[in-house]
């Protein structure tokens, strides 16, 4: 159980709002297509950003109407508690392509991001691609795509793509071939609180896409609704109330995801 608010003397923690749908839309094309394609899940179900980062396959039960999704850990799992993520049409259609892989390979690869972007470098070339352009990586780079995202990196993705979809306008914007401590360093102090404003306006997370989904379905179908399709808490978990749970979580995302 956590401390309540109020207990210590920390600073109190800003509570995490929801991200508009406005704001999502205009990041999007500023995505990698993978990347662009989680958002899109995770507004659609729900879901924590851990739980968008570890889906595989054979994670996925697609024998009903309503697909389930059971999480290999999730972040109540200690206090005994079951979580189970229904996928509605909409995130089934998002999420098909990804499940044409080995069942325990993640859906949303890095490597496969890193893949589709060069692939769509050559296709948008005029000229012809000589055999030796092939494939140009750094044979011995130091850093290479990964299997899996990590919520850090799912995150850092949306920063990079909110920073392209919402630049702030001159004098505050990083100007053509300046380095970022040369940027940093012709702010005034002014300056630099008027940017730390627009980043916090024009800067989102992933967490802000659960909460945006949360808003939406307590709007809809009450607290009760938010509670079961978004795996919130419970005081008593017991058989009679998972399967009770399962089925008002997979009616509204049948309806909303």
């Amino acid at each position: 159980m956590g401390l309540q608010k109020g207990r210590t003397k920390a600073r109190e923690a800003d509570p995490v709002k929801p991200v508009d749908d406005k704001t999502v839309d205009a990041t999007l094309p500023h995505l990698p297509p993978v990347v662009a394609d989680m958002v899109r899940f995770q507004r659609l179900t729900g879901c924590r950003p851990d739980e968008v980062c570890s889906l595989r396959p054979g994670d996925v039960d697609r024998t009903a109407e309503v697909w389930l999704y059971t999480p290999e850990s999730h972040k109540t799992e200690h206090h005994g508690r079951s979580r189970v993520i229904a996928i509605g049409p909409k995130a089934q259609t998002v999420l098909l392509p990804y499940l044409l892989r080995d069942a325990d390979t993640f859906c949303f690869s890095p490597k496969d991001s890193e893949r589709k972007r060069k692939e769509s470098k050559r296709t948008q070339r005029k000229t012809k691609v000589q055999p030796s352009q092939q494939d140009r990586s750094a044979k011995n780079a130091k850093r290479r795509p990964g299997e899996q995202y990590t919520s850090s990196s799912y995150g850092y993705a949306l920063i990079r793509a909110c920073e392209r979809a919402f630049p702030p306008a001159a004098p505050l914007n990083r100007r053509e071939g300046e380095s970022v401590s040369e940027w940093k360093a012709r702010l005034t102090t002014r300056q630099r609180d008027e940017l730390k404003v627009w980043n916090i306006r024009h800067r989102w997370s992933p967490n802000q896409l659960r909460h945006a989904a949360a808003t939406e379905i307590r709007k809809r179908y009450g607290i009760e609704g938010a509670q079961v399709a978004l795996g919130h808490a419970y005081a008593d978990v017991t058989q009679v109330y998972a399967e009770r749970d399962m089925t008002l979580a997979a009616k509204i995302m049948k309806e909303v995801g």
